[in-house]
């Protein structure tokens, strides 16, 4: 939302058939983007000594920058667990990156567990739109010392962001609006569904041995969402974003600029992810995918090519799994159901 104030996103999706809130298609928050500078500060000095510390610790703060700044000092704790939850979560997919069997069945039943704990605590609506994506992205990193480095990173770089938004003065919370319950055994259904799609993403992953398994699955459960309309603007806004987002890192990495142009590229990003971050649009994947692939391009430019057509083609797999289990297999089921519901 564009304004002098940020506003939080959404950590659940909202329930089938509720209506969603009026947001403009690209949002702008100079308070956020404000935000995202102070937070990014730490990487923007280092990245001219070492820009794959830079890089990491940019990737570090990019989950307090996204969530903004919550209206009290005391609410902006909540900054730190979030954070905190991200980063073990990724160290958890990691932890089984190399157990496959596992790692596809961990998917599933975390996917379906998060559904049914929507049901009955807050804590749910997270774990749901965020932990367990979190786990697909940590199948990438077979390294478990990577998987844990990230994790500290991550821990490290909340913990600073959060100190920084106590700058920010309080201001009255939002009115919350409440969405209606959705109808007993639908988030089952959609647990089943959500999981399956994790599931199938990873398992086709390590079927074909691709170099970042979490790549897809993250494609996969990020765009699924219970509304058919949010997920299809989803899924269209992360193909272009992700497309826009590796083609300039594949365009910075060949041509070899100065460690400087990378301070100010990390800034760009993480700024433009914070003050975005209120978009109907699904923008932010542009900004996080020049993070994640100018980390694997740094010092690899040959692998330019390589990696630009890694990341596009196993986004539009994972989106097209979400499509099958978000999109078509309700449609199905909706129409097994007409006959007998004549019947009756």
């Amino acid at each position: 939302m564009a304004g002098t104030h940020s506003r939080v996103p959404p950590l659940s999706p909202p329930a089938p058939g509720a209506p969603a809130p009026a947001r403009p298609r690209v949002a702008w928050s100079w308070s956020t983007a404000a935000l995202g500078a102070l937070d990014v500060l730490p990487a923007v000095v280092v990245t001219p000594f070492d820009v794959t510390l830079g890089l990491a610790l940019g990737f570090g703060v990019l989950p307090v920058a996204l969530l903004g700044v919550l209206p009290t000092r005391r609410g902006r704790v909540r900054a730190i667990p979030v954070g905190v939850l991200m980063g073990l979560s990724i160290l958890l997919g990691s932890l089984v990156s190399d157990l496959h069997v596992v790692a596809v069945v961990a998917i599933f039943g975390l996917a379906v567990g998060a559904a049914l704990l929507v049901e009955r605590r807050p804590v749910g609506q997270l774990a749901l739109t965020l932990a367990v994506p979190m786990v697909g992205i940590g199948l990438s990193f077979t390294d478990h010392a990577k998987g844990v480095a990230l994790f500290l990173l991550i821990a490290v770089g909340t913990v600073y962001a959060y100190l920084v938004s106590l700058l920010w003065p309080e201001r009255d919370a939002p009115p919350t609006v409440r969405t209606p319950e959705p109808p007993g055994g639908a988030m089952f259904d959609y647990g089943i569904r959500f999981g399956l799609a994790g599931a199938t993403a990873a398992a086709l992953g390590f079927a074909f041995d691709v170099d970042h398994v979490g790549w897809q699955v993250a494609a996969a459960m990020l765009v699924m969402r219970p509304a058919a309309e949010m997920q299809r603007l989803r899924s269209v806004g992360r193909i272009v974003s992700v497309v826009v987002g590796a083609f300039l890192a594949a365009g910075m990495a060949a041509a070899r600029p100065a460690a400087g142009w990378y301070a100010v590229a990390i800034a760009v990003a993480v700024v433009g992810a914070a003050a975005t971050q209120g978009s109907r649009w699904y923008v932010t994947p542009a900004f996080t995918t020049f993070i994640a692939i100018s980390l694997l391009l740094y010092g690899h430019p040959h692998d330019v090519a390589y990696r630009f057509d890694q990341r596009v083609v196993e986004t539009l797999v994972g989106v097209g799994i979400a499509y099958c289990f978000g999109l078509l297999v309700p449609r199905v089921q909706a129409r097994l159901r007409r006959p007998s519901r004549q019947e009756s």
